[in-house]
């Protein structure tokens, strides 16, 4: 049974997000055509965009669907942050690939983040990164403002990790 630990599970599909979190939204140019759109939405569904960010997925991890449970674990420096996740919502399209993820219990932050890649009519492929969140716990609370600079860090480092992956010359 999930457990979310916000009740806005899915809010990531909509144009508008839920107040009182804070709220992100980055683009970043991938490349062009219809190979590398499929292949940014290959990793990015199978978690190897995380990996090449740096983020530990553990390799027995499914491919993201619905109901899909995954702990991305991030290093800072000796120290190891784990950030229990559920899938909330997936899907593979002609024009869009990808999913969000919501938080459960135990995670540091409170919220939602989708991962989308999308290509256009010009065959510009792009992912999108949208969340929401809010401090869990006393140390996501403890950084304050720089919470969402590492947010928009990560996010940048999610792009240029994907453009890295593998079919991603175009």
């Amino acid at each position: 049974m999930t457990s979310f630990s916000y009740p806005e599970a899915g809010a990531t599909r909509r144009d508008t997000l839920p107040a009182g979190y804070h709220h992100l939204r980055h683009s970043g140019y991938l490349g062009r055509g219809r190979a590398v759109f499929e292949a940014a939405g290959e990793a990015v569904l199978g978690w190897d965009m995380h990996r090449a960010a740096g983020v530990r997925i553990a390799r027995d991890t499914p491919p993201a669907a619905p109901g899909v449970r995954v702990t991305p674990t991030v290093a800072l420096g000796p120290l190891r942050v784990e950030a229990p996740c559920e899938v909330v919502w997936a899907e593979r399209g002609a024009w869009r690939t990808g999913f969000a993820y919501g938080t459960l219990p135990g995670h540091p932050e409170c919220g939602e983040e989708s991962f989308v890649v999308t290509i256009d009519g010009a065959e510009d492929v792009r992912l999108t990164v949208t969340a929401f969140s809010r401090p869990a716990r006393w140390y996501s609370r403890a950084a304050g403002p720089l919470v969402p600079l590492f947010q928009r860090a990560y996010v940048r480092n999610c792009v240029r990790a994907l453009r890295r992956c593998p079919g991603m010359a175009g």
